[in-house]
């Protein structure tokens, strides 16, 4: 009989995974993951962890397979929460939930499970694994879930081929209504519970809270920018290779205080991310301020009025040789070659028509239609029809 641990987080989804797998035959271990306790970092009054671990006791025991906790708070503060503030802290707006992933649930959670004896390692995603052969090799796919609303592929794109041979996501094929009602036919403490909103594994946590917890308030000015700006039509150079072209096209416009009016102030541009539209608490404008640029050096946020402003698209990003991952590497393309894909530049954005450009400076995505809010630090992920084969981080 195959062992499986899952990842049981005392939600309804790996409550439901753990049943699935029982059904199917293996022999199901739970493991519950705490992942932050620190109290010099108030979350909220609530206590999150506690709540889900007991829930997931709970359901391991209505199950009646084994249940344990394993604390890996400690590497969690290192992988994911350092590097957290220290790219907020650099201006750019991380992933935690892609790291998350990455680093904790398919690594050192893994890594525990194996040495359970486990032949696999499951969770309650809404994506899909499956195996083929190239060249006489396995080779697994991961694909997206069938419920479209809630594909989770976009969270699992870091995952390497080794990572994937050992995943099972036995909720991908449901969507979230039939898994929650299976979850009440099992009578299971978690059919009705709401879904998890915070940070992965944290819990409730209001992010700018959070953030100011380690990156200090430092007061600046919040800077307008008109739309009709001549420096968005900057001239492409003449004769411009496709990578000048490409480059031209990936780099934001450098904005300088003496291009805009001031509108107001703000505590810090490190708390702040590109297409924010919330928290700025400036008025009186005809249509809401989006911010289009935060400058960290200077401490300066520029905004754009609409969700139209120029200063918000751009047709095509960059990302450093040294980010791009090919869950496929069978696929990945070479020096001056190109693949047209569908990418998504953040979770629950439409596939967009796109296509890859590799040069030895990097790796460039050019969209078919302009793209709002590229954002440096997020994940682009790359998919051919409904499998995801490669991301990287946009820079």
């Amino acid at each position: 009989m195959k062992r499986v641990v899952v990842g049981l987080s005392g939600g309804v989804d790996s409550s439901v995974a753990a049943y699935l797998l029982q059904q199917q035959g293996y022999e199901v271990i739970g493991l519950f993951m705490k992942n932050w306790h620190d109290e010099s970092v108030t979350i909220s009054a609530e206590c999150p962890w506690l709540e889900d671990s007991n829930d997931a006791l709970l359901v391991a025991q209505k199950l009646g397979i084994p249940f344990q906790t394993v604390d890996l708070s400690e590497q969690y503060r290192e992988r994911i929460v350092d590097y957290m503030f220290s790219e907020y802290e650099k201006g750019r707006t991380p992933n935690p939930d892609v790291l998350c992933n990455r680093e904790i649930k398919f690594d050192v959670f893994m890594k525990i499970a194996l040495s359970l004896g486990a032949d696999y390692v499951a969770t309650g995603h809404y994506c899909r694994r499956d195996e083929i052969e190239v060249d006489g090799k396995p080779v697994y796919r991961l694909l997206s879930g069938v419920d479209k609303n809630k594909d989770q592929s976009y969270f699992l794109c870091q995952l390497t081929q080794e990572q994937l041979s050992k995943a099972l996501f036995p909720i991908g094929e449901l969507t979230k209504p039939e898994v929650r009602e299976i979850a009440a036919q099992m009578d299971l403490v978690t059919a009705e519970k709401k879904d998890s909103q915070g940070l992965c594994f944290i819990g409730k946590v209001r992010l700018p809270e959070f953030l100011q917890q380690q990156l200090k308030p430092k007061d600046g000015l919040i800077y307008q920018i008109d739309e009709s700006a001549d420096f968005y039509q900057s001239e492409v150079p003449e004769f411009a290779t496709e990578m000048e072209l490409l480059d031209h096209m990936a780099k934001p416009v450098s904005y300088q205080p003496q291009m805009g009016k001031v509108v107001g102030k703000h505590q810090g541009a490190h708390y702040y991310t590109i297409g924010q539209r919330k928290g700025l608490n400036v008025g009186g404008t005809k249509e809401p301020l989006f911010i289009i640029s935060t400058d960290v050096e200077s401490n300066a946020i520029y905004t754009g009025m609409g969700h139209s402003h120029p200063g918000l698209y751009r047709k095509a990003l960059q990302i450093a040789n040294d980010e791009v991952h090919w869950v496929r590497k069978d696929l990945a393309i070479g020096n001056n070659e190109t693949l047209d894909v569908m990418v998504r530049i953040r979770y629950r954005q439409a596939l967009q028509k796109a296509r890859l450009h590799q040069f030895d400076s990097g790796l460039y995505i050019s969209f078919e239609e302009a793209q709002s809010a590229i954002t440096e630090g997020q994940f682009a992920a790359w998919y051919i029809g409904e499998e995801l084969i490669g991301s990287g981080v946009i820079s």
